[in-house]
């Protein structure tokens, strides 16, 4: 039995330190790469600001301007008025740009209150509240 104690071989304390480094080192890789592919859809952000409205009863149409504050081109591809969908034609609106003209057809009578909301291409709306003139 003595023998069998004696014969009996483990792992050095160097050895089973340096498995346990490399092992942390493994899971720390994986993480960060892990961490990074998330940020990654966090880097590109829409940020549109609808900033003014003008009204056109003759016509039957809504200018909205527009202002992206967001990292990344937002190509608007629908808008709802008062939870009807509009008229209204594909408009890119380019990183960090003010001033961008939307326009939009839907009925217009003098001091209404309007609910308009964009949608964007990645699904994002952006709403907008106005009372015409």
């Amino acid at each position: 039995m003595r023998k069998l104690r004696k014969n009996a071989k483990a792992l050095s304390p160097v050895v089973a330190s340096i498995i346990l480094i490399a092992v942390t080192v493994a899971v720390s890789i994986a993480v960060a790469a892990w961490m990074g592919a998330l940020s990654i859809g966090f880097m590109d952000t829409e940020q549109i600001t609808i900033t003014n409205a003008q009204f056109d009863d003759t016509n039957d149409q809504i200018t909205l301007w527009l202002s992206n504050t967001g990292t990344t081109d937002v190509m608007i591809t629908s808008a709802v008025v008062n939870g009807d969908n509009a008229q209204m034609t594909g408009t890119s609106v380019a990183a960090n740009s003010e001033g961008t003209q939307v326009v939009v057809g839907a009925p217009v009578e003098s001091g209404d209150t309007y609910q308009i909301r964009l949608l964007s291409a990645k699904g994002n709306y952006f709403p907008y509240n106005a009372v015409a003139p």
